[in-house]
């Protein structure tokens, strides 16, 4: 605006310097008076006849000069709008609406739409809505990626205003329409299309495992081993070959593998369909071999790719192989994971553990033992195993635990004003963290999900860091355990916890309230020893009772009362079977322990003949709570990762917070069927 107006000033300046020198000449004859009246008188003559001449050239040749410049300004408009209309870069003016007002020649070949078109932007482009249009009032300028017809673009959005003001919000207050909105399309399909080049040649490093070498060659003739292990070599780099990697044995059971990230979506595609085919070789072998996949990828560096890669196997592995696991660098996907863990036999791994935690707990003052959120008899009776540990070898232990719930009220009526506990034995997270610290060490068990935990806030407080636990491995871990033993073929915690227990310290004695604990532990995670049961649990279970555990008095730890039953009963009763899967629900209302409750009915459920799944859901504390149960054809962990949970093959749930139970049915309906297409299950 400033601008403009020193431009008027000068033009009007030009027009009228000769009547400025006239003004100048006039005092001059003024003061020429004082000295030479007949020179004055002469000039004034003069004066005049200038003015009458400057006069009439100046209104003679101001409407001249007007006329040029309207003249050339509107050529120069034509000049500019032909230019606009012919320029390569599409370009359109909007409304503050979005509505399209004009377009360029280019515009129109890109959208196939004639001159004149007149409707909104979003109809041309869905993701263009009013709402990411710059206005007056805040941004004057956006951008977006779109992609149009197999092409991509950069859509650039500009405000232009009707106005030259020197501030624009001042002219729009409480005004409408003063604003155009520009819109150019730079097209950037090449540059696309080279940058996915560039992606899909990157890359992709991954490592794969044999989970059953030794069991599986084991289980074939002694004769056929070599051609068992050639077979599984041949498959294995026939697989990568295929897709132009890279495949090279490390060991008897591992392989690293190398290829492009173009290939590793080929593979992904069949969903790594090499699972099911080694699974599926018998030549004699009575235990089907699996292996697990993990492979990384788009890190900083090829390092960082191989990083990656032994993070994913790990996760594999950690759940129980046969399945791969593709970690980049702000994802992790998984496939596969059908098939039940695989038990070992050899308890060296345990051995070994129990000795480093035997360490740990040795260097410490004390020791505190957290579980999940609600604790179940599992979670207990665990955390009663390491504080069975801890005052063995000498050390004070408290378990964590906020409001415990009334499912496993009875087991800790056995510990109060017991002489042989101490009255703090269970404490609150408050009291935890004034307990934290240096000398203290922290057992997590029955969980590795830090938000799961009882006291999350706990896990940062405290340096070292133990977890005992038996369920599968997400994506979210406790990253900072000094000592993590994960084994997805357990039955329970307490299976886990029974055999450190026996590797601690030499003829370890528990007292009968917590064997008691653990064996309840063992017996409701295996539903009464018919699920998830292995040579190992038998064994853990014997260990239990040879220290006291009586089954009786375990059962009447379970019993429970006439409404419950009913409620239960009721559960089952109006349970939804949607394709071979039973859905139900259970209501809280008057029981004191529905989650509980929710997940003996979908264990009940499963009793059903043609039944492969059973999802129970529990509106409870202001979020919808599903427990999920198979027997062995579908893998409901699977699902409930979907749906933000986790757990294992065949025992598995999730939490969702604020929602309705319809919806949430809706949901795991949608879920199922996705899956079922896509033959995820």
């Amino acid at each position: 605006m400033n601008e403009k107006t020193r431009l008027n000033r000068r033009m009007k300046a030009y027009l009228q310097y000769s009547i400025y020198l006239g003004i100048l000449l006039t005092l001059l004859d003024a003061a020429m008076f004082a000295f030479d009246a007949k020179a004055a008188v002469f000039l004034l003559f003069y004066l005049i006849f200038y003015y009458a001449v400057t006069l009439l050239l100046y209104f003679h040749n101001r409407s001249i000069v007007m006329n040029e410049m309207i003249s050339f300004a509107t050529e120069y408009g034509q000049i500019q709008g032909q230019l606009l209309r012919e320029l390569d870069l599409p370009h359109a003016l909007l409304d503050e609406t979005g509505k399209v007002l004009w377009t360029n020649e280019a515009f129109e070949e890109v959208v196939h739409e004639p001159k004149g078109y007149r409707k909104s932007i979003t109809a041309l482009f869905p993701t263009i809505t009013k709402d990411k249009l710059p206005d007056a009032t805040g941004e004057m300028q956006a951008q977006y990626k779109i992609e149009h017809e197999g092409s991509n673009y950069q859509a650039k959005f500009k405000t232009l205003f009707l106005k030259n003001m020197t501030d624009p919000q001042e002219m729009l207050e409480g005004e409408e329409g003063n604003y155009l909105i520009a819109m150019y399309l730079f097209d950037e399909t090449a540059l696309h299309l080279a940058l996915q080049e560039v992606d899909d040649q990157s890359l992709a490093v991954g490592l794969i495992y044999i989970d059953n070498y030794d069991e599986a060659m084991k289980s074939v003739e002694e004769v056929r081993r070599s051609l068992l292990t050639a077979v599984i070599d041949r498959r294995i780099n026939k697989y990568i070959s295929s897709v132009d990697g890279i495949c090279k044995k490390l060991e008897k059971d591992k392989y690293l593998i190398v290829l492009r990230k173009r290939s590793l979506s080929q593979l992904r595609q069949t969903r790594f369909e090499i699972l099911e085919e080694i699974k599926g070789l018998n030549i004699g072998n009575e235990m089907a071999v699996t292996i697990s996949i993990g492979v990384g990828l788009d890190g900083l560096s090829y390092a960082q790719n191989y990083e990656f890669a032994r993070n994913a196997i790990d996760l594999a592995l950690g759940r129980g192989g046969d399945q791969t696991v593709v970690k980049a660098k702000d994802s992790i996907t998984y496939y596969g994971g059908k098939s039940q863990h695989v038990e070992k036999n050899t308890r060296v791994k345990a051995r070994v553990k129990a000795h480093a935690l035997r360490e740990i707990i040795n260097g410490k003052d004390q020791v505190l033992v957290m579980g999940h959120r609600g604790a179940d008899p599992d979670c207990f009776g665990a955390s009663m195993g390491i504080y069975r540990v801890a005052q063995t070898l000498g050390r004070k232990a408290h378990i964590v635990m906020d409001n415990p719930p009334t499912a496993i009220q009875p087991m800790l009526d056995m510990f109060k004003n017991h002489p042989e506990y101490e009255e703090g034995i269970i404490i609150n997270g408050q009291q935890a963290m004034d307990m934290a610290g240096g000398g203290t060490v922290l057992v997590v068990v029955d969980v590795n999900k830090p938000s799961l935990t009882e006291y999350p806030e706990l896990l940062r407080a405290c340096k070292t860091v133990v977890v005992l636990d038996h369920h599968r491995q997400g994506e979210e871990t406790i990253d900072n355990a000094t000592l993590s033993y994960v084994e997805p073929y357990a039955s329970s915690a307490c299976e886990l916890v029974s055999e450190i227990l026996q590797y601690t310290h030499d003829n370890i004695k528990m007292r009968p309230e917590e064997a008691d604990c653990m064996y309840a532990g063992i017996m409701v995670d295996t539903n009464n020893f018919m699920a998830k049961t292995g040579v190992r649990t038998f064994e853990s279970a014997a260990f239990l009772r040879r220290n006291g555990a009586d089954a009786s008095r375990v059962r009447k730890l379970f019993r429970e009362d006439v409404l419950e039953y009913k409620s239960r009963a009721d559960v089952v009763s109006h349970a939804e079977i949607y394709k071979q899967f039973a859905i139900s629900e259970c209501k809280a209302e008057g029981l004191s322990s529905p989650l509980v409750l929710g997940a003996q009915a979908a264990d009940e459920l499963l009793n059903i003949r043609g039944v492969k799944a059973s999802f129970v859901l529990t509106d409870y504390q202001g979020q919808v709570n599903i427990s999920a149960r198979s027997i062995d054809e579908v893998n409901v962990q699977l699902i409930m990762e979907k749906m933000g949970g986790g757990g294992h093959l065949n025992n598995a749930a999730c939490q969702i917070k604020e929602a309705k139970v319809e919806d949430v049915v809706a949901t795991l309906k949608k879920t199922i069927d996705s899956m079922l297409e896509n033959n995820e299950i």
